[in-house]
C-alpha cells in the first residue's frame, strides 16, 4: 500500500493535535479540519483514503457528514461510549467502523490501515477499469460478441499480468498494435515506459540505448519477421539474459523489460526462408494470440459499424443511421483491411454524408476491389439475421411473442430461426 492519507476531523483541538501525531508517527499523511462543514472541499482536494471523524461536533456531526456523503473513502467514527448507539446506527448507514474514547492506538490503526487499503484496492480496480476502456483502445479493435473475440479480450488479461513474452499474430488491420499497448496498460508495468519499433528499421547499435530507455516497462516490436538478420542474435541475448552491452562499455549492463512481438507473416515461411531465427521465434512466442479476420467475426460488423459511426458524428458534429441495406453490403464485403478498413470505409461514409452522398455504397466504391454482389451474400444475410433477433430478444427481455411482433414474423417463424441460426436465447439474456 502506498503512503496512505487520513483526513481527521475533531472539533476539540487537543483529540485533534494527538490523532495527527499518532498517524504521522505511523508513517501517515493527514489532513486536521475542526469542522465537518469544510470536509467536502478538504475530500476533494486533499483525496484521502480513509476519513476519522468525532461523532459529536457542531454545525455538522459525524453521522450528518456520513449522509451527505454520496461516494468517497471510508468512513470511521471516534465515540464516546454513550454514543454506542448512535454508532452502530451510523454503522448501519455506511460507515466502515468506530473507536470508542478513550481509544487504543494499536487498534485504531488496525482500522484506518485496514479501511485506507480497502479504498486504494478499490481505486486501483477503478483504474484498471479506465485504462481497458480508454487506453487500451480494445473496446474499439476488439469490439464484438463472437466467440472468438469474447476468448480473445479474457486471454488478453489473463496475459497482462504475466511477464512471458507474446507473439500477436494477425492480418494488417486487426489492432496488433493496440493489443500490444492493451497488454502493457493493463499490467503492473503500465507505469514504466511503453516502447514500440518497427523491427525492420532498428539495428544493433540501436538496441542497446532502446533497451535501456524501455527498462521498467515494455517493448513492442512490430513486423519481427523482418528484424535483421545482424540484430537477431543481439534481441536473442536480450530476451534470454535481460542484458546488454552499451557502446564501449565493458561489463553488460541488466534491463527489466517485457518483449511483445506482432507479425502478419507466416513465421514458419520466413524461418524456412532464413529471415528469421528458429531460436529466436521460440524465445518471442512465450504465448502466441491469433487475431481472427473481420470476415471471421461478420456477425460483430453491424456492432462495429455503429461504434465507429458514433465515434465520427461525435468529431464531424453528426452523421445518418446505417439502413439494413448498407449492413447488408458491409456485411458482404470481404475486407481485406479488416477492421482498419471497416474504420476508414464508415468515416468516409460520414463524411461524404455531408457532402450530400452519404450512402455506404458510396463509400465502399472508392476500394478498388469492391463489388456490390459478392459469393457469400447468405452467410452475410445469415449472421444480420442473427444480430437483428438477438436484438429484439435482448430489447424484449426474452418475451418472444413481442419480439417476433418487433421483427415482423410470426412466433413460430421466429423458433425456426432461432434453432436455425443456432442462437442462445439463454445467453443474450
Amino acid at each position: 500500500m502506498t503512503k496512505p492519507r487520513v483526513l481527521i476531523i475533531d472539533d476539540d483541538l487537543s483529540m485533534r493535535n494527538s490523532l495527527v501525531d499518532l498517524v504521522e508517527a505511523a508513517g501517515w499523511t493527514a489532513k486536521a479540519l475542526a469542522r465537518a462543514t469544510e470536509a467536502a472541499r478538504w475530500i476533494t482536494q486533499f483525496q484521502p483514503d480513509v476519513i476519522l471523524t468525532d461523532l459529536r461536533m457542531p454545525e455538522m456531526s459525524g453521522l450528518d457528514l456520513l449522509r451527505s456523503l454520496e461516494a468517497g473513502p471510508p468512513l470511521v467514527l471516534i465515540s464516546a461510549h454513550g454514543d454506542i448507539p448512535v454508532a452502530v446506527e451510523a454503522m448501519s448507514a455506511g460507515a466502515y467502523s468506530f473507536v470508542e474514547k478513550p481509544y487504543d492506538p494499536k487498534r485504531l490503526l488496525l482500522i484506518l490501515s485496514h479501511a485506507a487499503e480497502q479504498h486504494q484496492m478499490r481505486q486501483s480496480n477503478h483504474r484498471l477499469k479506465e485504462r481497458l476502456q480508454e487506453l487500451s483502445g480494445l473496446d474499439r479493435v476488439l469490439l464484438g460478441q463472437t466467440t472468438e473475440i469474447v476468448e480473445l479480450r479474457r486471454t488478453i488479461a489473463m496475459l497482462a499480468q504475466g511477464p512471458m513474452p507474446v507473439l500477436i499474430r494477425g492480418e494488417t488491420g486487426t489492432g496488433k498494435d493496440l493489443v500490444a499497448r492493451a497488454l502493457h496498460d493493463t499490467s503492473d508495468r503500465c507505469d514504466g515506459p511503453y516502447t514500440a519499433l518497427n523491427a525492420a528499421q532498428i539495428s544493433v547499435a540501436q538496441l542497446p540505448a532502446v533497451a535501456q530507455g524501455a527498462s521498467g516497462g515494455t517493448l513492442f516490436l512490430d513486423e519481427v519477421c523482418a528484424c535483421p538478420l545482424t540484430v537477431q542474435p543481439a534481441l536473442l541475448r536480450l530476451i534470454e539474459a535481460q542484458e546488454i552491452l552499451p557502446e564501449g562499455a565493458a561489463v553488460p549492463e541488466k534491463v527489466d523489460l517485457r518483449i511483445l512481438s506482432a507479425t502478419n507473416e507466416n513465421t514458419d515461411q520466413a524461418i524456412a526462408e532464413g529471415r528469421l531465427r528458429q531460436d529466436l521465434l521460440f524465445r518471442l512466442e512465450g504465448f502466441a494470440l491469433h487475431l481472427p479476420p473481420l470476415r471471421a467475426r461478420l456477425d460483430d460488423i453491424p456492432l462495429l459499424a455503429n461504434r465507429f459511426l458514433q465515434e465520427s458524428a461525435a468529431s464531424m458534429g453528426g452523421a445518418p443511421e446505417l439502413s439494413q441495406d448498407d449492413i447488408s453490403l458491409l456485411m458482404g464485403h470481404d475486407w481485406p483491411g479488416n477492421v482498419r478498413e471497416l474504420r476508414y470505409v464508415i468515416e468516409r461514409f460520414a463524411f461524404l454524408s455531408r457532402m450530400g452522398a452519404g450512402r455506404i455504397s458510396d463509400a465502399l466504391s472508392s476500394l478498388s476491389d469492391f463489388t456490390a454482389a459478392r459469393p457469400g451474400l447468405r452467410e452475410a444475410v445469415a449472421a444480420f439475421e442473427r444480430q437483428m433477433i438477438a436484438r429484439a430478444i435482448q430489447d424484449h427481455a426474452g418475451r418472444m411473442d413481442e419480439a417476433a411482433e418487433a421483427l415482423g414474423i410470426g412466433r413460430r417463424t421466429l423458433n425456426e430461426k432461432i434453432v436455425k441460426l443456432g442462437l442462445d436465447k439463454d445467453a443474450l439474456l
